[in-house]
């Protein structure tokens, strides 16, 4: 389904059963999988590739240079950088900071993501987060800078739980049960 408001430029590869929402710009190059849902006003710059099952909400902007795992979920108004250091006047694509968000990741709303960082499997950034260095797997990062505030599972519930063994964490989830291994934790009050 893509809404009559929508533009959906020439090569766009949309997945079965992807829906394209009011006044969305879809730019060529585009390759978004299957079960999709891309929410009103969200503009989808050159070449951006989207996995599949990922939902993005109204107005985000994901900008070239860009990769999106499967089952991420992007809030309203998140914005992907893609220059470290834009200026009006110069683009060249050396300039281009490629940024990836891995399979089940959650970005909230208002977010903004720095160019060349790399968002871990099932992370999640807490809404409002400036993220301006690299994100590990299932970690839990907020503010500006987005700092790291702990662990989550793969079903989004923070962990508590947890068991040292040598130098990993063994997080149990108290929600599904879910057991969760994560590599030193010593940098818990690090910016990311």
């Amino acid at each position: 389904m893509i809404h009559e408001t929508a533009i959906v430029e020439e090569g766009v590869q949309l997945g079965e059963g992807t829906r394209v929402w009011h006044f969305v710009h879809i730019r060529k190059g585009v390759k978004i999988g299957k079960n999709g849902n891309i929410g009103k006003d969200v503009y989808i710059d050159i070449d951006v590739l989207i996995g599949d099952n990922c939902k993005i909400q109204n107005f985000a902007s994901l900008y070239h240079g860009l990769t999106v795992g499967n089952d991420v979920f992007i809030g309203p108004h998140v914005c992907f950088t893609n220059d470290r250091y834009p200026r009006s006047t110069i683009w060249t694509d050396e300039r281009l900071a490629k940024t990836v968000v891995k399979d089940g990741a959650s970005i909230g709303a208002n977010s903004t993501i720095v160019a060349g960082v790399t968002v871990g499997k099932y992370a999640m950034v807490g809404a409002g987060s400036v993220v301006t260095k690299d994100v590990p797997d299932h970690a839990l990062v907020y503010g500006n800078p987005a700092h790291l505030r702990g662990f989550v599972c793969d079903c989004g519930i923070k962990l508590e739980t947890k068991i040292k063994k040598k130098n990993l964490m063994l997080f149990i989830c108290s929600e599904c049960g879910k057991e969760i291994s994560i590599k030193d934790t010593n940098h818990m009050e690090c910016e990311v």
